[in-house]
């Protein structure tokens, strides 16, 4: 997996199903600063959604998804 962008925060959430790394990916992203960057590595296949899903929410932005067999890496940007 290629890394285009610097991330502030890795968030490991191999052999981690859901809700967990919903859970985590919400807890670590409030510990970055807004314009910051966190990488979410995972392999749930429940969290490309539900990470999609809460980024958009929450108003956040994924500014990168890649999947590569079973695992999904995501750098969601913190907004305001």
């Amino acid at each position: 997996m290629k890394e285009a962008v610097k991330a502030a925060r890795t968030l490991d959430c191999l052999g981690l199903y859901c809700p967990e790394p919903l859970f985590q990916t919400r807890e670590n992203i409030d510990q970055i600063k807004p314009g910051e960057i966190l990488e979410v590595i995972t392999d749930d296949p429940a969290a490309e959604e539900d990470l999609k899903r809460f980024a958009k929410r929450a108003g956040h932005e994924v500014v990168s998804y890649e999947k590569d067999d079973d695992r999904m890496r995501f750098l969601i940007k913190r907004n305001e």
